[in-house]
């Protein structure tokens, strides 16, 4: 989580909200930070980070 939170700036707002709640009901449900879940929304931002450079 502590990098998602080092690229949030470099990601649109509705990503970024989509992303936190994503993470926020994966937690309330019981999921760990640590949580393979957790690293695909991180591979998720970086993605859409890679693809937006590109464009």
């Amino acid at each position: 989580m502590e990098e998602i939170g080092k690229i949030a700036h470099l990601l649109p707002l509705k990503v970024l909200q989509d992303i936190n709640t994503r993470i926020g009901d994966w937690l309330a449900f019981g999921g760990n930070e640590t949580d393979p879940y957790i690293h695909q929304q991180l591979r998720f931002a970086k993605r859409f980070i890679g693809e937006a450079a590109k464009a």
